[in-house]
């Protein structure tokens, strides 16, 4: 049972210093990973630092720590520069790198496309490409880019590791592509009924396949602490967020202190997560995380 953190990297500038001090709080205090979210523009000019930076930062100042995208919107940057990056990023962190990946769905607006020149309605297309591509890539192997003018056949070097692919997403398109790419899925904010149900479909889809059923890596929210946010108002906020039924959001946070919290968590595990991936609705990030620890050896 693994729990990681999101970084803190939406909603400000920051600086080197900041992420150091988040990386090595999270390892302090026994956590497993550290995850960063990736975009190019946020909304109308919201703050967020690149991840790939961000969790290059994390890795150098840490020794344990794994350092994960939460997700690496494929489609947004030319394979072979993904690749070259995640490759150097594995050797230089001890192939500690969590490759959380998607297309970049509908919540997401269309400046970022606009930015890199990339249609937004070639993402799913796109995203198949690349991942069908990767592991070759990353890896070192002469690759052909069957999806780029003229086919060409590129080598990286040197190569690494192929890191686990985590494909992010609820949908039926996302379970399809963890089934065909995927070690694992990455659904955020679903319920633990919701989780189970999709472990039985990734089983069975494992076994037609002839292939090891992919784990299962869920992102919650979390508000911890008796001074926290109201549970009922962050119940609130994800029935409307997600568009589901109050009954069913009540099952999704993560709240409370101590034994209470660890119940909370031990439901997700319980429905199939192997990992739990938690970003905090508010309140110190410093303070959440050593809560969290606390709660995670209770579970």
């Amino acid at each position: 049972m693994r729990v990681g953190v999101f970084l803190p990297t939406v909603g400000r500038g920051g600086s080197p210093g900041d992420v150091v001090a988040y990386a090595r709080h999270a390892e302090e205090h026994g956590l497993d990973a550290v995850w960063a979210g990736d975009q190019i523009v946020v909304g109308s000019g919201t703050p967020m630092l690149d991840a790939m930076i961000v969790l290059t930062t994390a890795a150098a100042v840490t020794e344990r720590l794994r350092v994960g995208f939460g997700v690496l919107i494929l489609p947004l940057r030319p394979v072979a520069a993904v690749a070259k990056q995640v490759s150097a990023l594995q050797q230089l962190s001890g192939n500690r790198v969590l490759l959380g990946v998607g297309s970049g769905g509908t919540p997401h607006g269309v400046s970022s496309w606009q930015a890199v020149g990339v249609p937004q309605n070639d993402r799913g297309r796109l995203t198949d490409a690349a991942l069908a591509v990767l592991p070759g890539l990353v890896t070192g192997k002469p690759t052909k880019l069957a999806h780029l003018p003229g086919t060409p056949t590129i080598t990286l070097a040197p190569g690494s590791p192929m890191p686990p692919v985590i494909v992010g997403g609820a949908g039926r398109v996302a379970i399809r592509r963890t089934l065909e790419f995927g070690d694992a899925w990455f659904p955020s904010m679903v319920t633990p009924t919701s989780v189970a149900a999709v472990r039985q479909i990734l089983h069975d889809g494992a076994e037609q396949r002839g292939r090891t059923p992919p784990g299962i890596t869920t992102g919650v929210v979390a508000s911890l602490g008796e001074g926290a946010s109201s549970r009922q108002a962050l119940v609130s906020s994800l029935a409307n967020g997600f568009k589901m039924p109050l009954e069913q959001a009540e099952s999704i946070p993560i709240t409370g202190v101590g034994r209470e919290a660890a119940d909370r968590m031990a439901t997700h595990f319980a429905a199939g997560a192997e990992e739990l991936v938690v970003s905090f609705a508010g309140g110190d990030w410093f303070k959440q995380v050593e809560l969290l620890a606390q709660a995670r050896q209770s579970v």
